[in-house]
């Protein structure tokens, strides 16, 4: 009996590609979907479940090949990691970062107007005392550049970031290749 490459080689790795495929838009789907895009979101879709369509229907097509069942199954494992890296990569939306700290403020702030990030901050009392809030709306992109500059001030600060799904006027970063700008985001 000779080896048949293409029911247990050929075929399981088109379908671990296909699951990559479509586990990675599902993905980022899901996110576009949790951002409001109310157009990419359902264009993704239609992708998605056209690609788990072909894959699924070669697996129901040849039952007895346990090596595609490995492949689809390590094809949807993968999809998701390559899914978070893309994510990751595009850092779509406006997050907001609220820093707690009972350590003075009044540097971190300097340096935050310095390098155009908008904010609002407070004097508070905290579990242990008082302390200063600072709430920071942010491209994502510039989430990690942000987080380095608060651990320039103030190392160990305790702080929390959330995804927001609109926002109506502020003070934004915006990157350029070699300078930094700020812009008044215009409201309706």
């Amino acid at each position: 009996m000779e080896f048949n490459y293409y029911a247990y080689i050929i075929l399981p790795l088109l379908i671990f590609l296909a699951r990559i495929c479509d586990v990675t838009i599902g993905t980022v789907r899901i996110i576009l979907v949790a951002r409001g895009h109310k157009i990419l979101a359902p264009i993704l879709g239609f992708f998605e479940i056209l690609i788990w369509i072909m894959a699924i229907s070669q697996i129901m097509g040849n039952l007895d090949n346990w090596v595609s069942y490995l492949a689809y199954a390590l094809g949807f494992a993968t999809g998701n990691y390559i899914g978070m890296l893309v994510e990751e990569k595009i850092a779509m939306g406006i997050v907001g970062l609220r820093l707690v700290t009972n350590k003075p403020a009044t540097q971190l702030i300097e340096a935050l107007k310095e390098n155009g990030y908008g904010h609002t901050h407070m004097d508070a009392n905290g579990a242990t005392g008082p302390v200063n809030v600072v709430f920071i709306t942010v491209n994502r992109k510039n989430l990690n550049e942000l987080i380095d500059l608060i651990n320039v001030y103030n190392k160990g600060a305790f702080y929390t970031v959330e995804d927001i799904k609109l926002v109506n006027k502020g003070i934004f970063m915006q990157n350029n290749a070699s300078t930094r700008k700020l812009f008044q985001r215009k409201g309706k």
